[in-house]
């Protein structure tokens, strides 16, 4: 978001991170060498999916923009900053450090803005908001015609970092898996900001009372979303809850593949160019197969990321799951199946809120943090049942699909 100081009046449509707009100038930073610094300042693979470069853009292509931003008559936020913008009714400018870090504009070892990433992305220091903490006070309500006046602003935090929080993965070695529009994987690693060769982001979990908490993160771009694909784009179901009875009306997905890489491919691999693709088609393939093959590629782009991290010597014997998709039982068996992990879900599977409320409450002197890892209780387990022969048959077919794309 893009907005003027004077009115709140944003200058320009919100960018969403699946946008892909700014592909060629990353593309443009990667030929100019610039790869490397950027992951190692910022912990961040060069990628449109960060809002440096979206930034970079609306500065750009809005007229008088970058001018004025330089005046300080701008500011800029991700959506929790232009949130408590409009709740304490223009007073207050801030973003909290898990937020920062996503932007590609800030370091990771400081947890501050990088003067070198904002020299790289010509972007001026005065249209940025201030690196609060997650947890604490930093505005109170004002002029908002549905809430009161005086109502304390606590607690900030990624979707994701949220998410982690409201799971109770506060240890180092818990992980969690959120399945939204995409499917987001993060392991708690505490103070230590673990580096990956093997494609995974490292980012800011949460700062609280100054102290820095970093995560490993793996992102796949489509989960939810190619449900939604099936419903709106094909037709195949009228509503996304239907997928799962129809998916389970058939054995297998009858050597159906669909890698949904409809806005390219994330973690591990990166390839923004990369395009969805369903393969092994036959005469007899029937909805139910792309159904069924659509829960697969989730839960199979899940179990790269897992994969990933596991490479990279980080042990796991169990995923904590949220989000809408996590419903799915299903889905959930396939996810066990091709881990091999313990996978536990909530009751309330809508961990994001309430890993922000809960946050909000350590910010308020309400709960310890250490008090809030036991708000989020697991209710239902899925152990692992598929054999070691099957998953090697069902992962070494996906890793082929994934290849064509």
């Amino acid at each position: 978001m893009l907005w003027a100081r004077d009115s709140g009046r944003c200058l320009h449509r919100a960018i969403v991170w699946q946008c892909r707009r700014t592909a060629s100038a990353c593309d443009a930073l990667k030929a100019a060498g610039h790869e490397a610094q950027i992951r190692e300042t910022t912990g961040l693979v060069l990628d449109p999916y960060f809002s440096g470069t979206k930034l970079a853009w609306l500065l750009d292509h809005v007229p008088d923009a970058r001018a004025r931003a330089s005046a300080g008559e701008l500011a800029f936020g991700t959506v929790d900053s232009f949130l408590v913008w409009r709740l304490s009714g223009g007073k207050t400018h801030v973003t909290d450090a898990s937020n920062a870090s996503r932007t590609m504009l800030a370091s990771l070892s400081t947890g501050d803005w990088s003067d070198e990433m904002l020299s790289l992305l010509d972007v001026p220091k005065t249209v940025l908001p201030v690196i609060v903490d997650s947890a604490g006070v930093v505005a109170v309500t004002a002029g908002v015609q549905f809430l009161p006046d005086g109502i304390p602003i606590a607690g900030m935090a990624g979707d994701q970092q949220a998410a982690l929080f409201g799971q109770g993965c506060l240890s180092n070695g818990d992980a969690k898996c959120t399945y939204g529009t995409g499917a987001f994987v993060l392991v708690n690693t505490a103070k230590n900001p673990v580096r990956s060769n093997k494609g995974l982001l490292t980012t800011v979990a949460w700062r609280i009372a100054g102290e820095l908490c970093y995560a490993l993160e793996g992102s796949a771009f489509v989960a939810g979303a190619a449900v939604q694909w099936l419903r709106d784009g094909l037709g195949l179901i009228e509503d996304s809850s239907e997928i799962e009875s129809l998916a389970r009306s058939v054995p297998d997905a009858g050597g159906v593949s669909f890698v949904p890489a409809l806005t390219g491919l994330g973690a591990p691999h990166w390839r923004p160019e990369a395009r969805g693709m369903i393969s092994g088609l036959t005469r007899g393939t029937t909805r139910a197969h792309v159904a069924r093959a659509t829960l697969e590629g989730i839960a199979h782009s899940v179990g790269d990321l897992l994969d990933a991290m596991a490479s990279g010597g980080t042990t796991l014997q169990r995923v904590r799951v949220d989000g809408g998709a996590s419903a799915n039982d299903l889905l959930m068996q396939m996810q066990a199946d091709y881990t091999q992990l313990r996978v536990e879900r909530p009751t309330d599977v809508e961990s994001t809120a309430r890993g922000a409320a809960l946050l909000a409450a350590v910010g308020l002197g309400l709960l310890t943090a250490s008090a809030a890892s036991g708000v989020a209780r697991g209710d239902t387990c899925f152990e692992p049942n598929m054999t070691s022969a099957d998953r090697a048959v069902s992962r070494s077919r996906w890793h082929e699909a994934v290849a064509r794309c």
